[in-house]
């Protein structure tokens, strides 16, 4: 973002800096915002200190936090977080273009999928890097998962869209999420609240925070429990956030943050199409024996290794999830001089869990950690400002997982065991970026990363029958090496118009397990998994015609090379990961709000995704017949092609009804395929919530504010797919011919319905 001329840029540092950038790459420039209080045109003002660190004023810039020539929407608090009981980020990033929402398996784990990347998964967030305070919470294997998350302890949450690797490095080949925390200088005191209401919705939290001379603490605590629409659906999730600053000089700052989330919760059974179609809600589902029609049955070995099956609901087979992460990091911020600002950090990062659900147990622990330096320049160059930045990163984790036959009756039986991996990967690499204000009008981005990933690793397979044990081995010794360039370029005319365009690649190497199961669905040999790459152009444009009507529109185009697609061979059967040749995403995302009367304000946040295989043959088996089909020009399967939010409040501006406000809003999702020969279809739905607030300054009181909520969702009681998990196709064993969608349509493990009509209601008390 533009700078003023004379901050003194020392020539050789910069030209350090600007050696590790390649010749091109193109530009967006505003970030696009849904939040009025939290919009930040890129290039209309400097940079503000980095993620979670108090700061005095002056304190060092970070590219990160507000970075030119990038699509990112800051999503705050209001009508969001802050007066409606927000129970997952899910129902926070909808506010974002672009974005869409699956529920995975828990009550807070959402997979959220940011242009089309990750649709397809069920569980664990792929295809972007998260972080929070500026500090990496995915995993160095690309993992994420949100059960870590609970939206009251936010104050920000920043959606970059399209290729980020240049940036963020690996895994960002669909962006990247960064969480913000809310600072003790923003709580000032401590604030306790609850939420309850329909299905067994009970969440105590309490945050606590803080500034006293040199030091800022803000702790945020909660304790949520759900009994579930779903038989077989209850949770209990406690989650521990902790952001600590320490400034004992006006050029040094230290900044610690701990995570800890605990979580165990029951696990309804994914249905079929056709099951979800009578018994959405699997409901009178506790035994095989007597169960209701639709009931969802998996068959697990009677001796837990081979041989006969018995069916088992999710209650008889107590499906589920005991985890537990752990994450502890801390950051020294150094400020060289005025302009200069070097920071190192480091952090530890460990996920613990054990997952007996569907047909196999897994049991596993991924200890991590990760560290990057960078260093953030602020000057000129040739007369232009400039500002300059370089980092340096390295990551490892070693995983340890076991995975078990399930055994039927007597809670979460362990059968024999399947397979054993051991597995480490690391990941070593370096980014730059300039931003050079080329004009008063016009701001040029160059940025570079490039990373080298190793994977090591082994897994023992095991197979049963009468006869015996047969043991079988594949191993990994796999390196990537990955280079991703970004060109970016903004023109602001006037304050009114930002125009921008962007060139950006991404990239994204295979996980260990991914290279561990089989196109069968079964631990295996996969190793010829290739990296995912992409190379996005972004062009759009923001107007902001009245200080209170901002709108924003872009429009994107990804080439996709060996982009990765994760799939169900069937009920009972681990998902598999392939890389499709080639793809190509192109869409439009439109954001826009209108403060069009006092007390009144609209929000809307549209998305448009057209994704298709370009090449990509298909080999399906069956018995002992095989046949090839021709998938390009087919949609990829999980992506909708249209997601839109819009939403209208009042709030009193004034007078003794004044904090008492009130919004309606429509989430809207096209239906999607469920299969690469697009055969089967899940259903769009639209699901209407309304919310009434009312909040007021205590005068005269121990308490300070008051904050009272309810909110109705889903008023129309709309029954629609919350999650589906795409499934492959298959042919028949006689005649070699590919069986149509009746047989996808019966084929269970892949969808959670939705929450019916619920109500929920709330009220925080701060101090």
């Amino acid at each position: 973002m533009p700078i003023p001329p004379g901050s003194g840029l020392r020539p050789r540092a910069l030209a350090l800096l600007l050696t590790l950038l390649p010749g091109t790459a193109l530009a967006q420039g505003a970030p696009d915002t849904i939040a009025l209080d939290e919009i930040a045109v890129a290039g209309a003002s400097p940079p503000g200190p980095a993620f979670g660190v108090a700061a005095p004023p002056g304190s060092g810039p970070s590219v990160i936090e507000h970075p030119v020539g990038e699509v990112v929407t800051g999503i705050g608090r209001r009508d969001v977080i802050a007066n409606r009981p927000a129970t997952s980020v899910g129902q926070v990033l909808v506010n974002s273009p672009g974005v869409t929402m699956r529920q995975g398996n828990g009550p807070r784990d959402v997979v959220v999928s940011i242009r089309g990347n990750n649709a397809r998964s069920t569980g664990v967030i792929k295809n972007m890097v998260v972080l929070e305070d500026g500090f990496v919470v995915t995993q160095p294997d690309g993992a994420s998962r949100f059960d870590i998350a609970d939206p009251r302890a936010y104050s920000r949450i920043d959606v970059f869209r399209g290729p980020q690797s240049p940036l963020f490095g690996n895994y960002a080949t669909g962006g990247a999420l960064a969480f913000r925390t809310r600072t003790g200088r923003e709580i000032d005191g401590y604030e306790i609240g609850i939420d309850a209401g329909s299905f067994g919705t009970l969440n105590h939290y309490v945050t606590v925070g803080g500034a006293s001379g040199p030091s800022e603490v803000s702790l945020f605590a909660s304790d949520f429990r759900l009994n579930g629409f779903q038989d077989h659906a209850s949770a209990d999730t406690q989650t521990v956030n902790l952001l600590a600053s320490y400034t004992p000089s006006p050029d040094n700052r230290f900044t610690l943050k701990v995570i800890n989330n605990t979580l165990d919760a029951d696990l309804a059974a994914r249905s079929s199409l056709a099951q979800y179609r009578i018994n959405p809600y699997q409901r009178g589902c506790a035994s095989a024996a007597t169960a209701a029609a639709g009931c969802t049955t998996f068959n697990l070995f009677r001796n837990g290794a081979f041989g006969a099956t018995v069916p088992v609901t999710a209650d008889e087979g107590a499906f589920g999830r005991t985890d537990r992460r752990t994450i502890i990091a801390g950051r020294w911020e150094h400020d060289i001089d005025a302009d200069t600002t070097w920071r190192t950090q480091v952090g530890f990062d460990e996920r613990n869990f054990d997952q007996p659900f569907y047909t196999s147990s897994s049991r596993g622990s991924y200890p991590s950690y990760n560290v990057l330096s960078d260093i953030t320049h602020r000057g000129e160059m040739f007369g232009l400002p400039v500002v300059g930045y370089a980092a340096f990163s390295y990551s490892a984790i070693d995983n340890h997982i076991a995975l078990y036959n399930r055994a039927p009756y007597g809670g979460p039986r362990l059968g024999a065991l399947t397979s054993n991996q051991e597995a480490s990967q690391s990941n070593l690499g370096g980014r730059a970026r300039a931003e050079v204000a080329l004009s008063e009008q016009w701001t040029g981005v160059l940025g570079v990363s490039a990373e080298n990933t190793w994977l090591t690793g082994r897994t023992l397979t095991y197979a049963y029958s009468a006869a015996g044990t047969t043991r079988a081995l594949a191993e990994i010794d796999r390196s990537f090496l990955n280079v991703a360039p970004e060109l970016a370029l903004v023109y602001r005319p006037d304050t009114a118009w930002a125009f921008r365009g962007r060139l950006a690649a991404g990239y994204a190497t295979p996980a260990a397990s991914a290279l561990f199961v089989t196109p069968a669905g079964v631990p295996g040999n996969n190793t010829d998994l290739r990296t995912q790459t992409n190379l996005g152009f972004d062009l759009g444009v923001d107007w902001s015609p009245l200080p209170d009507l901002r709108l924003s529109l872009t429009g994107f185009y990804e080439f996709f090379r060996n982009e990765f697609v994760t799939q169900s061979p069937g009920a009972g059967l681990l998902s598999y990961t392939f890389n499709a040749p080639a793809s190509e995403h192109r869409g439009i995302e439109a954001g826009a709000e209108w403060a069009f009367s006092p007390g009144w304000r609209a929000v809307a946040a549209y998305g448009l995704n057209d994704q298709v295989y370009t090449r990509y043959v298909e080999q399906l088996s069956a018995g002992s017949l095989t046949a090839r089909f021709d998938r390009a020009g087919r949609l990829i399967p999980g992506v909708p092609a249209h997601q839109l939010l819009a939403r209208i409040g009042y709030d009193q501006p004034s007078g003794p009804l004044k904090g008492l406000g009130a919004f309606v809003e429509a989430v809207y999702q096209d239906g999607f395929f469920l299969d690469n020969a697009n055969l089967l279809r899940a259903p769009g739905y639209t699901i209407v919530n309304a919310n009434i607030h009312y909040d007021t300054d205590l005068i005269g009181s121990y308490a300070k504010r008051l904050s009272l909520y309810v909110e109705m969702r889903n008023i129309l009681d709309m029954t629609y797919i919350a999650s589906a998990q795409p499934l492959a196709n298959s042919i028949s064993a006689v005649t070699g011919l590919q069986n149509g969608a009746s047989v996808l349509a019966t084929t269970t493990g892949s969808i959670f319905a939705g929450a019916p009509r619920s109500v929920i209601g709330g009220m925080k008390l701060a101090f």
